[in-house]
């Protein structure tokens, strides 16, 4: 059962991929979300036996996948409370956006071909969490990277969207470029890649800080930064908005964004005896990535982007849990925020439908009893993401992360994230007051269809106190936490983090709602205000400046190497024989008096060498 969540929605991508334009869009439907179906079906079913079982760890072996020397690695899948938890993410959220897809891209040129591309995506992320080996989990690995690069660039013919695609594939493969230097130094050092030998000899075979060891997790680290976004390569991803929003729903909620948390989780022992790479470039990395999204998102106006470095946010309070040892508090938040992003990534499509592809917030306004399921969704999906207190899901997660920063003592990243719960507080509520309350500025349509409600009400269900009931079987997997054994100071620091959301729900509300933007647009109209907008909005300039630095001296190289200049260094050679040539050829004058000059010349020459010869 294990390998047949990976080959439905394989088998449904080559249906797809070779039907393509021949198939209606009722039987590309039914074949891109009945292979995903299936394949929730029987993950769920794997899954509930592996509980059944005493969570006893599953290995299948499928095939030794080559076999150079004493290096043969399987095609081998692995099956634990880590992968089991991502198991379920990836094939219960992918279904539903799978379900919701079907619903949003009616009508729309290459139908077969999206869900084509839809369904090898997911089938590459199961294979990257259920690969018992790095090298199996680099094929996945490389296969959503491939994957996001064409349902980014979807709509193709627009070709800002061709460049997103591009700059979306070139910033991961970077990450990636680091990862395999990072599995090669594996390789040579254990003489293997499988995962559970590694991490069982880390510990015998490393002293801590060792530097080797260091290397490897420096390039470890640099490959999860690529997957999941955190500074420097994080520029990819409110880019990556240009694909349907369906896939922007996937790649940043249940998959592609959460593999480098999945490594870095998955691979712990390394990092445990590298404690101050855990702790600077791990967690120090994510609250600057943190905080740095949370100001982008400010100052944006586009629904989807918002939300796209919301997730960048989220993710960077993942590497925070992971930089201070909690990390089943990490793959909790993972879960928990694929339910509550989800929700709000299809819940802004839905207003995207409705308002005949408007994406602009501040041309929506009063949506709110026009669309009132995606109202809600919105409210809800807000909620968790901002972590309101006991009824939503994202607070049981997000909460447990701040408290771990506490109870390890690490209070720069406490003041980080308790920072970054007052600016996703304000940017939530700018959105969704914007967006479903005020004047209506544009026409919206109402909503129905099946495939449309039952997403959205499932991960809003999911959104509430009633997701965290789901836990995560990590025990014995990944290491407890310091905060699990703690409870000296929990209060304060939850009631710190909460009074700092609803502070800034109640900065947002008077800003927005008691003021009327009276305050904002005075401050926007400033010269030091309009320029920290502009620069929020720009992303702090991070493009501008991977532009001067990475671009323009790439292009200009290009420019240079256009004209060829190798072959124009060896056209030295035939330019020197052709001058010679021309030099010589103007000594054949044909006149006698010249040719005698030039005897007597050279016979007077040679002459004088005679004699200095003999003199000598």
């Amino acid at each position: 059962m294990l390998a047949l969540t990976i080959l439905f929605p394989l088998i449904g991508f080559l249906i797809l991929a070779i039907g393509r334009d021949r198939l209606s869009e009722k039987l590309a439907s039914i074949i891109g979300v009945g292979s995903m179906g299936l394949s929730a079906l029987f993950a769920f079913a794997q899954i509930f036996s592996f509980l059944a079982n005493a969570q006893k760890a599953v290995s299948v072996q499928l095939w030794t996948w080559l076999s150079v020397g004493d290096f043969a690695p399987n095609f081998g899948l692995y099956l634990d409370g880590l992968s089991a938890t991502m198991l379920g993410v990836i094939t219960g959220v992918g279904f539903l956006i799978h379900l919701f897809a079907s619903w949003y891209m009616k009508g729309e040129t290459g139908f077969a071909r999206f869900f084509s591309y839809l369904n090898l995506f997911v089938a590459s992320m199961l294979i990257l969490v259920l690969a018992d080996n790095l090298l199996l989990m680099y094929l996945g690995w490389e296969g959503v990277g491939i994957c996001s690069y064409l349902l980014i660039g979807f709509y193709y013919t627009n070709r800002a969207n061709g460049r997103a695609a591009i700059k979306a594939f070139t910033v991961t493969r970077v990450g990636d470029v680091f990862l395999a230097i990072g599995l090669f130094l594996l390789f040579v050092v254990f003489g293997t890649l499988d995962m559970a030998v590694i991490n069982d000899k880390a510990n015998a075979t490393f002293v801590m800080n060792d530097p080797t060891l260091m290397l490897i997790v420096a390039m470890l680290i640099g490959g999860a930064f690529g997957k999941s976004a955190q500074i420097p390569l994080h520029t990819w991803l409110a880019d990556a908005m240009a694909g349907p929003t369906p896939v922007s729903a996937l790649i940043h909620a249940a998959t592609m964004v959460t593999a480098g948390v999945y490594l870095i989780a998955r691979m712990h022992p390394l990092f445990v005896l590298t404690p101050e790479m855990l702790l600077y470039w791990v967690g120090g990395v994510g609250a600057l990535s943190m905080l740095v999204a949370s100001f982008c998102a400010m100052a944006q106006t586009d629904i989807k982007r918002i939300l796209a470095y919301s997730t960048m946010s989220q993710l960077g309070m993942m590497f925070i849990a992971l930089g201070v040892g909690a990390w089943q508090v990490a793959i909790f938040h993972l879960m928990t925020h694929a339910f509550f992003k989800a929700l709000l990534f299809l819940a802004s499509g839905a207003v995207i439908i409705s308002t005949h592809h408007e994406q602009n917030i501040f041309k929506m306004g009063g949506l709110r009893q026009k669309i009132p399921l995606v109202f809600w969704s919105f409210v809800v999906g807000g909620g968790a993401l901002v972590a309101l207190p006991f009824v939503t899901v994202g607070f049981y997660s997000k909460e447990a992360i701040i408290w771990e920063t506490f109870a390890t003592g690490h209070m720069m990243l406490f003041w980080a994230g308790v920072c970054g719960a007052f600016l996703t507080a304000f940017y939530t509520f700018r959105l969704i007051w914007l967006v479903f309350f005020g004047q209506q500025k544009t026409h919206a349509d109402k909503l129905t269809g099946i495939s449309y409600a039952l997403p959205l009400t499932v991960l809003l269900v999911l959104s509430t106190g009633v997701g965290a009931l789901i836990h995560p079987p990590l025990a014995g997997v990944l290491p407890d936490s310091v905060g699990s054994t703690l409870t000296e100071g929990k209060h304060t620091a939850e009631i710190i983090a909460v009074g700092m959301t609803l502070f800034g729900l109640a900065t947002a509300y008077f800003l927005y709602v008691l003021n009327q933007g009276k305050l904002l647009n005075r401050w926007i109209n400033s010269t030091f205000g309009g320029a920290c907008v502009y620069w929020c909005y720009h992303g702090l300039g991070f493009d501008a400046l991977y532009d001067w630095v990475f671009v323009k001296p790439f292009l200009a190289i290009c420019k240079f190497l256009k004209n060829d200049p190798v072959d124009k260094l060896w056209g030295i050679l035939p330019w020197c024989a052709s001058l010679g040539s021309k030099l010589l050829v103007k000594t054949q004058t044909g006149k006698l008096g010249s040719h005698a000059i030039s005897f007597g010349a050279g016979l007077a020459f040679v002459l004088v060498l005679a004699v200095m010869m003999v003199i000598k």
